[in-house]
């Protein structure tokens, strides 16, 4: 492998023109450029991609998916076709995971490790903690979940258990795991694919000095239970909770932990019923999210 890897970043959208434009921007600005940028526009309706494309950057492809794919369908064809035009790694961002100016140089402050999957931080804008709950062994070998830089380990990386928005996805661990599963649409593929990167044997290291300016969940809620965190976030549309209950589930089913799944179900019914209250739309929701991860029915789903 080269020193000098073919990076690619790549995103999804959908109608959110300046969020898109503003993370090109930072792009842009990277003191280590991206090779390519691939833009997965999921058939917006605002312009978005006629705004893009009159950036005129050369490194810039705007891939048109044909119809709202999702941030899961919109990532793989966008990872897909970065790889296809010769990519060693595809950094996965969000339209509004904006990358601070060194972010990409970070990651690549020491030699390229194809084995290994590299990811930034996220951290919230206005808050100034992290935009969710970072688990980073320690040098003494323990696991700690930190949400705030302050509690940043002693060292410039540090070992994690997963990581989607942020991650530096090399080549070999794209062909071993395979592409990104679309038909799970949002909310999922964060968890998912992960997973199956760490079944294929490849190992999650976070960079301290690589940041996204990332939005945090408005109300993400924890729960601990026998020693676990259970994590959820209330107030969420009904659609929004369908594949969230749809999709956790679904995976707890896939890897054959059918008393986890039943599990986390009920655990999101129960906690959408005592901070979000009863609802006969919510109940109808969960009901349905329940059988279509059962019965394996994923895709999008018109509500």
């Amino acid at each position: 492998m080269s020193s000098l890897p073919r990076i690619a970043a790549v995103f999804a959208c959908f109608n959110r023109r300046d969020a898109a434009l503003e993370c090109l921007r930072r792009l842009q600005s990277q003191t280590r450029l991206p090779d390519l940028v691939v833009i997965a526009d999921n058939a917006s309706s605002d312009g978005t991609p006629e705004a893009l494309r009159a950036s005129g950057w050369d490194r810039l492809t705007v891939v048109d998916t044909g119809d709202n794919l999702g941030n899961a369908g919109g990532i793989r064809i966008a990872m897909d076709h970065a790889f296809a035009a010769g990519a060693d790694a595809v950094w996965i961002l969000d339209d509004d995971s904006w990358p601070r100016t060194g972010a990409l140089e970070a990651l690549l402050a020491k030699d390229f490790d194809p084995g290994l999957v590299r990811h930034s931080l996220q951290i919230d804008p206005v808050g100034g903690h992290y935009s969710w709950p970072l688990p980073v062994r320690s040098a003494s070998g323990t696991w700690h979940t930190i949400r705030h830089p302050d509690e940043w380990p002693a060292s410039d990386r540090a070992e994690s258990r997963a990581s989607w928005t942020g991650a530096l996805v090399p080549r070999a661990a794209w062909e071993k795991a395979g592409p990104v599963l679309g038909e799970l649409f949002i909310r999922g593929e964060d968890e998912e694919y992960p997973r199956r990167l760490a079944a294929a044997g490849f190992r999650f290291e976070a960079v301290r000095d690589s940041v996204l300016d990332h939005p945090s969940a408005k109300n993400l809620r924890r729960w601990q239970i026998a020693g676990k965190d259970f994590w959820f976030e209330t107030g969420l549309e009904d659609w929004k909770f369908y594949y969230e209950v749809r999709n956790t589930v679904w995976l707890m089913f896939r890897e054959g932990s059918a008393l986890k799944g039943w599990a986390i179900a009920f655990l999101h019914l129960l906690a959408t019923l005592l901070h979000d209250g009863w609802s006969g739309s919510r109940w109808r929701t969960w009901r349905l999210a329940l059988a279509d991860a059962r019965a394996s029915r994923l895709g999008r789903r018109d509500f």
